[in-house]
């Protein structure tokens, strides 16, 4: 992990967007870097951790308290649930991000403003996020496209806890890699270390992963739950 920034770096002006993760979840499988190459844009490639895998993660979330820069609200794009599947990236600068394969949200606008903006894949879907006590459940229906396409993630939450050095690399994440135009893009963020609670997976049905085209080669991770940050997004910045 030479030279891999465990804090955010300063997040360079002006910032764009300011947003909170709320009752987020970390779900990881290893993957064999070799078999997702071809998904990554050119200028990056799998982002590999010192066991030689690279990894696929399921991230449900709600987002809470969006504002554009100077803390303008935005109402209808402020709170909703999302679900994303992500990658792992790595570009000719050094610069440790993450690849979105799909985004699900249940606000049709985002979709259309994300993909046609930035070439994030956002997609429609019917999403619900329910809490009682130290139990969290997560279920969404794809409506568009590749219709159908369901997720039930129901965990109980436990306590706080350390992460280990894969799971700082996994999480410390400050920013993300797109293709739009024609070129690959990186979208800054920072926010603050994660704090991390133990999560135990009651039942998981997923259909999202293997839709993405990622095929995991060994059982998962430990779930990771997270009261959530506020984060910060800077200016896309195109690879050179």
């Amino acid at each position: 992990m030479d030279g891999f920034l465990v804090d955010a770096p300063p997040l360079p002006p002006p910032v764009w967007v300011e947003q909170f993760w709320g009752d987020l979840t970390f779900l990881h499988w290893p993957v064999d870097p070799a078999t997702v190459a071809h998904l990554y844009p050119p200028g990056t490639t799998p982002d590999v951790f010192v066991d030689g895998l690279t990894y696929v993660a399921l991230v449900p979330f709600i987002m809470h308290s969006s504002a554009l820069a100077g803390r303008m609200p935005l109402p209808y794009f402020g709170t909703f649930a999302e679900t994303n599947v992500r990658l792992y990236s790595v570009d000719a600068a050094g610069r440790h991000g993450v690849l979105f394969r799909s985004l699900e949200t249940a606000r049709l606008a985002v979709v259309g403003v994300t993909r046609l903006g930035m070439g994030v894949p956002y997609t429609w879907a019917r999403l619900r996020v329910t809490r009682t006590g130290d139990r969290i459940t997560y279920a969404g229906t794809r409506r568009w496209p590749e219709r159908g396409l369901r997720t039930l993630a129901e965990l109980t939450i436990g306590a706080p806890v350390d992460p280990t050095p894969l799971e700082v690399w996994l999480t410390a994440r400050w920013g993300a890699h797109t293709r739009k135009a024609g070129r690959t893009w990186w979208i800054p963020n920072e926010h603050p270390t994660w704090p991390l609670q133990q999560a135990e997976v009651v039942e998981l049905h997923d259909d999202l992963v293997p839709a993405s085209g990622v095929a995991p080669v060994g059982p998962p991770l430990r779930a990771l739950f997270s009261p959530g940050v506020r984060a910060r997004f800077g200016r896309p910045v195109a690879l050179s």
